[in-house]
């Protein structure tokens, strides 16, 4: 019985063990994955902007030709007879 006991103990101790690497490991994963996305998203949010200026710029150095406005045609109203 006491042997039996002390495997059980050390086997509670050894899953604990490794629950605890393994949320280490886990808990690493994480953190690695979310500095990716800040750095990727950091570095989209860098090219739209650059982009967005660009855009801005070449629209302020070659504005559009002005649109022409569209004339309303009346309608014509039926002749009473």
């Amino acid at each position: 019985m006491a042997d039996d006991n002390k495997k059980n103990a050390a086997n509670n101790q050894f899953k604990k063990l490794r629950q605890a690497e393994e949320g280490k490991r886990a808990m690493t994963e994480y953190e690695n994955s979310a500095i990716a996305n800040r750095a990727k998203t950091a570095r989209l949010r860098a090219l739209r902007l650059a982009r967005d200026a660009q855009e801005a710029a070449e629209l302020a150095a070659n504005p559009p030709p002005p649109k022409k406005k569209k004339t309303a045609k009346k309608k014509e109203e039926p002749a009473e007879g």
